[in-house]
């Protein structure tokens, strides 16, 4: 499917991030942590696919049912909710009637990222 590679040296938290063929990110931790901020934390990353995926689903949708959706924002925010982590999610949609924006709302509980979270992911970790 996808594959990446983060790396990270002696100075500090900045982490150097390669996703796809040709994709460069950085990561880091904000200085709270003991990080140079010069970058997404990690879990900012994770709320950032979600919203990605959110927003170009919906967009794949919309132009696939030819509808005239205008815009869509996706706000998020990760949090604690006892002992595990939720996402509030809320979407502004313009352009559509009531009826679209609730079907948006329903397509969005089913984007690949979202369902990927929801379900959890196997992580096999080997020392190379």
């Amino acid at each position: 499917m996808t594959h990446g590679i983060a790396a990270i040296g002696r100075d500090g938290y900045r982490t150097q991030i390669e996703v796809g063929s040709r994709h460069r990110l950085v990561a880091d931790e904000p200085s709270s942590l003991g990080g140079a901020d010069t970058g997404p934390a990690p879990y900012d990353l994770l709320i950032a696919a979600l919203g990605a995926c959110t927003a170009i689903t919906l967009r794949m949708y919309a132009n696939l049912k030819k509808w005239p959706l205008e815009s869509v924002e996706v706000k998020l925010h990760l949090l604690r909710d006892g002992d595990a982590m939720a996402v509030e999610r809320s979407l502004r949609i313009v352009g559509l009637d009531e009826a679209q924006k609730a079907r948006l709302a329903e397509i969005a509980e089913r984007t690949p990222v979202t369902l990927t979270l929801k379900s959890g992911v196997r992580i096999r970790t080997t020392v190379a």
